[in-house]
């Protein structure tokens, strides 16, 4: 007789939600991958800007103020990317730690599963020899007539 285990579609279900938090895991790596390149980016830009803004010393006020407010606005935004990617980063922990739970949850019912398969076959096996026994008894049995 084959083995069928009967949590077959609980382990199913949970193989299903282990691949789920996979994708998030990806998805989430990789919004974090593109708020790290604008955060750098940006900073590129602010350093750049803040350079060109020490050599405009000499020139007129007015080109000065507007340089200093876009200083002002790349830094605002440097800080928006950091926050960002943070909030990035926080959302790869929280997805990699439900992938984690969830690969054991499945890994458990894995396990489950080839204990009961394991189990099941010494049990065939036991029946089969069981069953040779007795043919071998009744065949060779000695004559005591």
């Amino acid at each position: 007789m084959a083995f069928r285990f009967n949590m077959q579609k609980v382990l199913d279900y949970r193989g299903q939600l282990e691949e789920e938090a996979k994708v998030r895991l990806a998805d989430a790596q990789r919004r974090h991958e593109e708020a790290q390149r604008r955060l750098q980016s940006l900073e590129a830009a602010l350093y750049e800007a803040r350079d060109k803004a020490r050599d405009m010393i000499l020139k007129d006020a007015a080109e000065r103020w507007l340089h200093e407010g876009y200083v002002k606005g790349l830094s605002a935004d440097v800080s928006a990317a950091l926050l960002q990617a943070r909030l990035a980063a926080g959302m790869v922990d929280e997805a990699r730690k439900l992938l984690v739970e969830r690969s054991v949850d499945k890994k458990m019912l894995d396990k489950l599963k080839t204990r009961k398969s394991r189990q099941h076959m010494h049990e065939e096996l036991m029946k089969e020899q069981r069953a040779n026994d007795e043919i071998a008894t009744l065949r060779y049995k000695a004559s005591a007539f």
